[in-house]
């Protein structure tokens, strides 16, 4: 067998070997977004700039390697997640050469959790906690990744002369505080710059954090195409479609 074909039995392929693969590919990815995250605050070190790199080296290489697989290479370049992958390494570069801290644009390498069809497709098979909580699961790692892009953002543009966590903790409960529209008031944006992130996080960033924290706190629809009319979610205790009013037929796990 060619390399490319063992990699694209890898990738793609529906065996257990290939799910351990992605498995530890996602392994890999909450290793990287943790190191991001608690990285943010620090000054940039010779020790810090070669794990960087290093990490920049693998993610390049996984991205070469999905490239050079792929059937479509277009419609995979525009993947969110890949993006999110070009993004990451362009700061990795970019940071060090023009002393910029970008730190908000590596934590973007969360967008890689979960995301990935395959990735689904195997925790959908090999978990049944998945399965039952899918989109809850969705929707919290989404929160995730909007708070700590946005707590980064935040963080580079207003606290960063703040040395260490402390700073990065101040940004954290600024973003939050804005983001659930508590506003304590104790930590303001003075500069106009700050006052304008303030007001894009406000307009843009409450709907779809509320979304967010609702669909977890709330309880998920579930998937089930009705027949006639093709709605595809429905209340978990539903009998009837809203939209047509035809008869469902949920499956349920049965009786203990």
């Amino acid at each position: 067998m060619s390399f490319r074909k063992t990699l694209d039995a890898l990738y793609t392929g529906r065996d257990r070997r290939a799910a351990r693969f992605r498995y530890g590919l996602m392994a890999l990815d909450v290793a990287t977004i943790l190191f991001f995250i608690l990285t943010a605050p620090l000054a940039p070190t010779p020790v810090l700039l070669a794990a960087e790199a290093v990490i920049g080296l693998v993610i390049a290489a996984d991205l070469l390697a999905r490239f050079w697989i792929a059937a479509d290479r277009w419609k995979m370049l525009r993947q969110a997640y890949t993006l999110a992958d070009i993004v990451v390494l362009l700061s990795i570069i970019a940071e060090p050469l023009f002393g910029v801290n970008l730190a908000f644009l590596k934590v973007l390498r969360a967008l890689r959790l979960i995301h990935s069809y395959r990735v689904l497709r195997d925790l959908r098979r090999d978990t049944a906690f998945f399965r039952d909580h899918e989109h809850t699961i969705i929707a919290a790692v989404d929160l995730f990744v909007f708070i700590f892009v946005a707590t980064s953002m935040v963080f580079v543009l207003l606290f960063d002369a703040e040395p260490g966590f402390a700073g990065y903790v101040d940004a954290l409960y600024f973003t939050v505080a804005t983001l659930t529209t508590t506003g304590y008031g104790d930590i303001t944006p003075i500069s106009p710059a700050g006052k304008l992130l303030s007001v894009a996080m406000m307009v843009i960033g409450v709907a779809l954090f509320f979304r967010l924290a609702r669909a977890i706190f709330v309880p998920p629809k579930i998937s089930h195409r009705c027949l006639d009319c093709g709605l595809n979610r429905h209340d978990p205790d539903a009998v009837h479609c809203k939209h047509c009013g035809r008869t469902l037929r949920i499956e349920t796990g049965g009786a203990d």
